[in-house]
């Protein structure tokens, strides 16, 4: 009975210890990854654009050459103007008046060498008869030629002052368009301030800023394709006649002029408009933005062998485009590369490759 009692309690402390024990560890999955398979790199005609304006070659800052109160300006902005129209005129009151003083400066210089040339006429009737010496006549004769000079600088300054009569009056020099006032009536301005800027329609161009890294490939006389927003499906050929010699120290880019020379009445000053220049780029793979990073400070890429096992390649990236970044050394044809969560790998680590243009399965178990 005894020994019965005891087989039956062992018997219960085995279950119990059964029942207790974990069960066994079940193997971890791999990590599922998605790849990328790099193809062969090939050179392809690539196309660099920049996006500018239409302005006009020609662009003329107009300005009085006498300072005053401008009284009337006849332009807006965007009107058209011929040679000759009259622009703004300034209060003609104060050259109006230096003209006529300087009118009478020449009465007066005329007046003084009629009497020092009677002067010249009597002393030398004096002379002759011996009443007066000869120093007499000499001072005579050079107050009549003082009287003479002093004529001719009275005119002279006489044409000066209706020349600034004139002045008063802006005309335009050219044919164009007005595209900037940046002055009103009423307000008083200097010789030389710009009044009124005039674009001539002749010659247009497109003004564009190209990066520091992408100047030297452009030259004077290189070609390139201008195209608008307004009206993408017109296009017209375009030539880089200019290319600043400095970088603009805000942007730190470099302006460049295209001259348009086949230009309509479509391509209007202010235009938005594109430049396209042709480049042959270089043979390179383009990866996906996520599959970059930085191990050490340096630039690496997970690629996947044919073992399934994941390890960080060193490459040397290129310029990073909108579809991603070109890879220029360091990847082989037909690498297949981690192109999302490859913060999460480690080295050696054997991993699920699911290429990114498998078709999406549905877990119907879960």
């Amino acid at each position: 009975m005894k020994k019965a009692g005891a087989l039956l309690l062992a018997s219960a402390w085995f279950v119990a210890g059964t029942a207790c024990s974990p069960p066994p560890a079940e193997e971890k999955a791999p990590r599922t990854v998605l790849v990328h398979t790099v193809p062969q790199a090939t050179a392809v005609p690539t196309l660099n654009i920049y996006t500018g304006d239409v302005r006009a070659r020609h662009e003329t800052d107009l300005a009085f050459r006498i300072g005053g109160k401008i009284v009337e300006r006849r332009v807006d902005v965007g009107e058209r103007v011929r040679r000759g129209d009259v622009l703004a005129r300034l209060d003609p009151q104060d050259v109006r008046l230096a003209a006529n003083a300087a009118a009478s400066r020449v009465a007066a210089a005329e007046a003084d060498l009629a009497l020092a040339r009677a002067e010249l006429e009597r002393s030398r009737s004096l002379r002759a008869r011996n009443f007066i010496s000869e120093s007499a006549l000499d001072s005579q004769r050079t107050a009549a030629e003082a009287a003479g000079a002093r004529l001719r600088q009275a005119r002279a300054e006489a044409a000066s002052a209706g020349n600034q009569t004139a002045y008063a009056s802006l005309e335009a020099d050219h044919d164009g368009v007005v595209v900037a006032t940046p002055v009103e009536a009423g307000e008083v301005v200097a010789a030389g301030q710009a009044v009124v800027r005039v674009a001539r329609l002749d010659e247009r161009e497109v003004s564009i800023h190209v990066p520091e890294s992408r100047v030297a490939a452009i030259t004077v006389g290189s070609g390139a394709t201008v195209r608008l927003w307004a009206a993408p499906q017109r296009e017209y050929a375009g030539t880089v006649r200019e290319i600043a010699p400095a970088a603009d120290a805000a942007t730190r880019s470099y302006a460049v002029r295209v001259s348009v020379p086949h230009a309509d009445a479509a391509l209007s000053l202010g235009a938005t408009a594109t430049v396209a220049f042709a480049a042959q780029s270089e043979a390179q793979a383009v990866l996906p933005l996520p599959a970059l990073t930085r191990i050490d400070g340096q630039p690496v890429v997970w690629v996947v062998d044919d073992a399934s096992t994941a390890q960080p390649v060193r490459v040397e990236p290129g310029e990073f485009r909108e579809g991603g970044v070109a890879i220029r050394a360091g990847l082989p044809a037909g690498a297949r590369v981690v192109v999302a969560g490859v913060h999460r790998l480690v080295a050696g680590e054997t991993v699920r490759a699911v290429d990114e243009a498998a078709p999406v399965s549905l877990d119907v178990a879960r």
